[in-house]
């Protein structure tokens, strides 16, 4: 008995990546740091600059950015100059420092009446959140990066994580250092992270004389 050839069947739905750009995402250049900054301060957004200004110094996951608790950062009254967290991913722990104008901004972030009594340092606005989700925290990201005119989507969360260090790797070559500031237990992560290839390690090179 003959079969009868059935018309082939064709998903409607587009492509999950349709229109977007995949791969790693670019870190934030010095200028755009501190565009962002000014936005937020004139804004008198003192959550915003608060947690724009802790995402660069920390170089967290968005994971564990948004679950920092005030006493993960503030001790005695003021905040600390050096934090130190457990990371979910990897479970091993990782410092990191909390500059001037990061502590600053915390401060006055602390004073709002919103963190009376909060455990969590970006609580929720919801009474059944505890804290901001990754979520939100990356629709924050789009908004700061948008604001001054970027594409939206070649930056993301892990723009925050990798502005700092790339800029490290720039300016020193230090890919040890990188990797302790990251958490990295093998440098191949580091080196693949910062999308090291053979055009940089000679940059490097060239830059000195023997």
């Amino acid at each position: 008995m003959p079969i009868a050839n059935l018309p082939a069947i064709r998903a409607c739905r587009p492509a999950w990546n349709k229109g977007r750009r995949i791969g790693q995402k670019r870190p934030l250049l010095p200028k755009h740091v501190w565009a962002i900054r000014v936005r937020l301060e004139i804004a008198g957004n003192h959550r915003d600059l608060a947690l724009f200004n802790l995402a660069i110094d920390s170089k967290l996951r968005g994971c564990d950015l948004v679950k920092l608790k005030v006493a993960d950062v503030y001790a005695t009254g003021q905040v600390r100059e050096r934090a130190s967290i457990i990371q979910s991913k990897t479970l091993r722990p990782v410092r990191f420092e909390i500059t001037d104008g990061t502590r600053i901004s915390l401060s006055r972030w602390m004073e709002e009446p919103i963190m009376v009594g909060s455990e969590y340092l970006w609580p929720g606005r919801l009474h059944e959140r505890l804290h901001i989700s990754t979520r939100q925290y990356a629709r924050l990201v789009r908004k700061w990066v948008c604001s001054i005119g970027l594409e939206p989507t070649s930056y993301g969360t892990h723009s925050m994580l990798r502005t700092k260090v790339a800029e490290i790797y720039r300016k020193t070559g230090n890919l040890r250092a990188v990797q302790l500031l990251l958490g990295h237990t093998k440098m191949d992560s580091t080196v693949r992270y910062l999308g090291v290839d053979l055009e940089d390690a000679l940059a490097i090179s060239e830059s000195i004389e023997i």
